[in-house]
């Protein structure tokens, strides 16, 4: 593919709303194989761990550092998503980290608002030049707890994040407000379709009280320049290497064969001695 990804439409677009939302960027051969790898991989759901959302239901969540010789792998590291990233940040982009989001039938939990810069701003990143690319794995509909999001909330600036009554997440005072001037947005999306979205935008998600799953992959990326000054449980700038497009395509070919793989390193709260309360801090 070509290094402009995106249209200058698209960009402004992203400018505005602080997300874009970009139609089958992967075809139905492709999330087939992604949601065969995902949904049999015994290791990701071994390490897959709870994050509670502060009303009685839990999400799941495995999350891991290196983008590697994978099937997440080829995702992460394939230019439709690096080379769109890097036309929405301005600058070459690193893996920060990858994330696979599980809302299981009925009992999946909801994403209380946040913005994932009131996180990361933790981990010693100076500037909030850092984005997401959201690809639906299984159909996300308003029914299993899509995502939602706040037109044009990452002009906010970074909103206060803690623990707020018992929920942890942003200021609701702030959010409610914002609420009240911004348009909020029930994001569906077709397994292929890619949501990018900046890391102060504020978003959400209810429970899934339907009776079908919302797994959902989310590749992070933070920008060369942006640098953390300071160690933390996601990594400092490390040069990534695209591989081609096609890549998908040639793993899924190989996908039952054993040893085929390379391990993903997988990444545990109650592992990170640099985590306080003993990995009771949500961490994104």
């Amino acid at each position: 593919m070509p290094d402009s990804i995106l249209s200058p439409a698209q960009l402004a677009d992203f400018d505005r709303d602080g997300y874009l939302i970009v139609r089958a960027l992967f075809d139905a051969v492709e999330m087939n194989i992604v949601r065969t790898a995902a949904k049999a991989d015994a290791e990701l759901k071994a390490n897959a761990y709870e994050v509670a959302d502060g009303q009685g239901s839990n999400i799941k969540l495995a999350l891991w550092n290196k983008a590697g010789e994978d099937i997440y792998g080829a995702v992460a590291r394939c230019p439709r998503i690096v080379d769109a990233m890097e036309q929405l940040l301005g600058d070459e982009v690193y893996h920060y980290h990858s994330k696979m989001s599980i809302k299981e039938p009925l009992t999946g939990g909801a994403w209380n608002w946040h913005q994932d810069y009131g996180y990361w701003y933790l981990n010693g990143c100076l500037f909030p030049d850092l984005a997401s690319a959201f690809l639906a794995v299984d159909p996300n509909t308003r029914e299993n707890g899509c995502m939602q999001v706040l037109r044009g909330s990452h002009k906010l600036g970074r909103v206060e994040h803690g623990k707020f009554g018992d929920q942890t997440g942003a200021d609701p005072e702030r959010v409610d407000n914002a609420r009240k001037i911004m348009d909020l947005v029930y994001v569906e999306l077709a397994p292929g379709d890619v949501l990018f979205f900046h890391s102060n935008t504020l978003h959400a998600s209810d429970q899934n009280k339907s009776p079908h799953p919302r797994w959902s992959f989310i590749c992070c990326y933070n920008t060369k320049h942006n640098n953390p000054y300071k160690a933390s449980h996601h990594p400092f700038y490390e040069k990534l290497e695209k591989i081609p497009d096609s890549r998908l395509k040639e793993m899924g070919a190989k996908l039952f064969q054993a040893g085929a793989e390379a391990k993903t390193e997988f990444w545990r709260p109650e592992q990170d001695k640099s985590l306080a309360g003993g990995g009771k801090t949500i961490v994104r």
